[in-house]
C-alpha cells in the first residue's frame, strides 16, 4: 500500500459477453489479476457484470440465476491467492423470492456481503421494475451461498481491518441520480471510499452529466467516489454502452476512462483518505445532518483486511506542484480573474464605507506592490473616483535597483497614477545615529552617503546581516505611507506564513487586497492582467516586473552587483507555497508534506535533502511568526488558505513547533 494514508482504488469494465457468466467469470478473474499486480486495494465492477446487464427477462431463468451464483463463488475462492483487496462485482440473486440487482463484496476467499440496488430506473428506456425488486421489499437479513450465511441489505459498510479510515460504502447505478442517494448517508456513518457499480447507456451530453455527478457527490460526501459502468459488450438492441469509468475524490477528477472501446477497461488512482478525514473534521457541519432523525441509520460492519503489496514509488495520482495555481490555462485565466474582481470588490466596499478618501500606496516595482496598484486602479475606476485620489509613494532605499525603481514609474506613469520619490536613505541614516546604532559595524560619524554605501557593497556575505538596519528602512517607508493617506497594504499570504515581514512596517495597513494571495499566485495574476486587462507600456511593464527576481531590496547590490536575493535566503516561494497549502489546507503532518513535495513536479528539481531543509525552516518561521498574524489588517479571503486570526487561523502565538520537527527529523 502506499504510505500516509493512501488507498489504491481501481474501476473496471470488461469486454464482457451477454448471459456467457462463464468466459465473464474468466475475464473477471484475469482483471483480478490485473489489479493485484498494480497494488490495488479496492476494485470496483459494473453493474450485473457477470451476466450482463442487458438480460432482460433471460433473469427469471434459473440456468442463469445459479451460473451466476456459481462464478461469483469461483470469483471469491480466486481472491484467496489470486487478490489481495476487496472486489465489488454485479450480479442477480433470487432471495425471498424476488431478483434483487446485487453487489456482492469478496476479498480473502469470501463472499462478506451483498448489497442490493435501492432505486430502480423505471421510466424512458430503462425497465428494471420489470425484472427487479427495490431494496426495502426483502426480508431477510442473511442469504445462503456457498454453505455460509452472507450479510445483505443495505446496511452494510465494509471496513479495512489494517488500513485506517477505509470504509467501503456501495451503491448502484440509479441510486447515485436520485436526490438523496445511499452514499450520502453512507458518508455520515464513516465510509470514505463509495464504490458505484453502474450501467449507464450512452446519450448525447450523458457522459458531461456523469462526470458532474460523480465530482459533485464525491465533494458533498467529501469521499472518495470509484464508478464502473457496462462496457460495449452489453447487447445493443436499443441501447449502447460505452464503458465509461470515473474515480473522484473530494470534487476532484482523478482518473477516467475512454469510451466505447473494444477491449477491457482499467483505471486506478491512490485516494487520500487521511487528507478526507481531516477535512471532514475541519468542516464540523459535515455530520450536522445526522441531527434528522430519519437520516440516522444503523449499520452492519463487515471487516475485511488489505494484503500487503509493492506499489512503487509513484503515487498514481498527480501532485500538483503549484496547488494555488491550476495547470489548466482556461482554468487558470478564471482563477486569476475571480481573485482580481474579488479584490476589487472588496477594496471597492471599505472605501465606500469611509466616504472614497485619497488613498496612499508604496510602489517598488516589485509584485506585491504591482498587484495592488492594479487592484486600486481598477477599484476607483469601478467606484467611478479619479485615479487622482491615489497618493502613491516610491521610496528608493539602500537596495533599490535601477531596473526595480524604473519599472515602479514606468507603471505609475502608464497607469495615469501621480506620484512622489522620496529617497528614505538620509531618514534612515538619522534615526540610526539618533539610536547610536553602527550598522554592520560601520561608524556613521562624518560619513557621506555615497562612501557608506560603497563600504556595505565591499562587505562579505557573512558581514551583510543586519535586521536594525534592514527594520528601519522598512518602517520609514509605512511612516511616510501613514501620514500621507488611507494606506492600501501590498503583502502576501506566502510572507506573512513565513513571517518575512517587518512587525508594523509592510506588515500593516488600513486594508490589504493582497493578504490572502500567496506570492506563486501574485505572479501568474500580474501576468495574467498584463495580458488580459493591459496593453502598450503597461503591459511591457509589468511582464517585466514578473520576469525580476524576487528581493527586498534592504542591502544594496554586493561588489558583483547582484542584488539581495529573497529565495536565496529563505527558499523558494514554489516549495514554501506547497508547504503552506498541504499544512494549513489538510493538516499535513511534515513527513507527509515532505513525501507530496517528492512526488510533484517542479519548475526545478529540488533534492530530498533541500526539500527537507526547506520544511524545517518554513515550521520554524510559521511558528515564530504567529505574533504578526495576530493582528493583521483587514483584506479578503479569495481562496481556501488564509491566515486571518478572525476567520481562518487562530493559534496561540507561543505555541512550540517541537512535535512537527521530530516528525520532519524522523522522516
Amino acid at each position: 500500500m502506499p504510505p500516509y494514508g493512501f488507498v489504491r482504488v481501481a474501476a473496471v469494465s470488461p469486454l464482457l459477453r451477454v448471459a456467457d457468466v462463464v468466459a465473464n467469470r474468466i475475464r473477471s478473474i484475469e482483471l483480478l489479476d490485473l489489479a493485484e499486480s498494480r497494488g490495488v486495494a479496492v476494485l470496483v465492477f459494473p453493474e450485473m457484470g457477470l451476466t450482463g446487464y442487458t438480460c432482460n427477462d433471460l433473469y427469471f431463468q434459473k440456468a442463469l440465476q445459479e451460473a451466476a451464483v456459481e462464478s461469483l463463488l469461483l470469483l471469491a475462492e480466486a481472491t484467496s491467492h489470486r487478490f489481495g483487496g476487496l472486489a465489488l462485482v454485479g450480479l442477480p440473486l433470487l432471495i425471498d423470492d424476488q431478483i434483487f440487482n446485487c453487489a456482492a463484496a469478496i476479498a480473502g476467499g469470501k463472499i462478506l456481503g451483498i448489497v442490493p440496488k435501492t432505486y430502480l430506473p423505471n421510466y424512458k428506456e430503462f425497465y428494471d421494475g420489470r425484472f427487479f425488486a427495490p431494496s426495502p421489499t426483502a426480508v431477510s437479513r442473511f442469504v445462503r451461498l456457498g454453505g455460509a450465511d452472507v450479510p445483505f441489505g443495505t446496511d452494510l459498510l465494509f471496513r479495512a481491518t489494517n488500513v485506517e479510515g477505509l470504509i467501503v460504502g456501495v451503491e448502484i447505478c440509479e441510486d447515485l441520480w436520485v436526490s438523496v442517494p445511499p452514499s450520502s448517508i453512507q458518508c455520515y456513518h464513516g465510509a470514505t471510499v463509495l464504490a458505484n457499480l453502474s450501467a449507464s447507456n450512452e446519450t448525447i451530453g450523458k457522459a458531461s452529466y456523469r462526470r458532474q455527478l460523480v465530482g459533485n457527490q464525491s465533494a458533498r460526501c467529501i469521499a472518495a467516489y470509484v464508478y464502473s459502468s457496462a462496457g460495449v459488450g452489453e447487447s445493443t438492441t436499443d441501447l449502447v454502452f460505452g464503458g465509461h469509468c470515473l474515480i473522484a475524490e473530494n470534487g476532484t477528477l482523478l482518473a477516467e476512462s475512454p469510451r466505447f472501446q473494444r477491449e477491457d477497461l482499467f483505471i486506478a488512482a491512490d485516494v487520500d483518505v487521511d487528507r478526507l478525514r481531516v477535512y471532514r473534521a475541519q468542516t464540523t457541519s459535515f455530520n450536522d445532518a445526522l441531527l434528522e432523525p430519519g437520516l440516522r441509520k444503523e449499520y452492519r460492519s463487515i471487516p475485511f483486511s488489505v494484503s500487503e503489496r509493492k506499489t512503487g514509488n509513484r503515487l498514481m495520482r498527480e501532485i500538483e506542484a503549484h496547488p494555488f495555481v491550476p495547470a489548466r490555462s482556461e482554468q487558470l485565466r478564471e482563477r486569476c480573474e475571480d481573485i482580481f474582481h474579488t479584490q476589487v470588490a472588496g477594496l471597492s466596499r471599505r472605501l465606500e464605507h469611509i466616504g472614497k478618501p485619497p488613498v496612499s500606496i508604496g510602489i517598488s516595482g516589485g509584485l506585491d506592490s504591482t498587484l495592488a496598484l492594479l487592484v486600486l486602479c481598477k477599484t476607483l475606476d469601478s467606484l467611478g473616483a479619479s485615479r487622482d485620489r491615489i497618493r502613491a509613494l516610491t521610496m528608493p532605499g539602500f537596495g533599490t535597483t535601477p531596473r526595480t525603481r524604473g519599472n515602479a514609474i514606468t507603471l505609475m506613469n502608464s497607469l495615469g497614477v501621480r506620484f512622489r520619490e522620496i529617497d528614505i536613505r538620509p531618514m534612515c541614516l538619522a534615526e540610526m545615529r539618533a539610536l547610536g546604532h553602527e550598522p554592520f559595524g560601520l561608524s556613521l560619524k562624518d560619513l557621506e552617503m555615497d562612501t557608506f554605501v560603497e563600504k556595505l557593497r565591499g562587505l562579505p556575505a557573512e558581514r551583510r546581516q543586519d535586521l536594525v538596519f534592514e527594520n528601519i528602512q522598512a518602517r520609514a517607508r509605512t511612516t511616510l505611507l501613514m501620514n500621507t493617506a488611507f494606506v492600501i497594504g501590498t503583502g502576501d499570504l506566502s510572507e506573512l506564513a513565513l513571517g518575512w515581514c517587518t512587525y508594523n512596517a509592510d506588515h500593516m495597513s488600513m486594508y490589504n487586497p493582497n493578504v490572502s494571495i500567496p506570492k506563486t499566485l501574485v505572479k501568474f495574476l500580474v501576468r495574467w492582467a498584463a495580458e488580459n486587462e493591459f496593453d502598450g507600456a503597461t503591459r511591457a511593464t509589468l511582464l517585466d516586473i514578473v520576469a525580476t527576481e524576487i528581493s527586498p531590496e534592504l542591502l544594496p547590490s554586493d561588489a558583483d552587483g547582484k542584488a539581495q536575493s529573497t529565495e536565496s535566503t529563505i527558499g523558494p516561494y514554489e516549495l514554501h507555497d506547497f508547504f503552506l497549502f498541504h499544512f494549513l489546507r489538510y493538516g499535513c503532518p511534515p513527513s507527509k508534506i515532505l513525501y507530496l513535495a517528492e512526488q510533484a513536479k517542479f519548475d526545478h528539481a529540488y533534492p530530498r535533502a533541500e526539500i527537507k531543509k526547506w520544511l524545517g525552516m518554513f515550521l520554524k518561521r510559521f511558528f515564530a511568526s504567529q505574533f504578526k498574524r495576530s493582528c493583521l489588517p483587514d483584506g479578503p479571503k479569495v481562496g481556501s488558505v488564509s491566515l486571518s486570526p478572525r476567520g481562518d487561523w487562530r493559534m496561540p502565538s507561543d505555541a512550540q513547533a517541537a512535535v512537527w520537527l521530530q516528525d520532519l527529523e524522523e522522516a
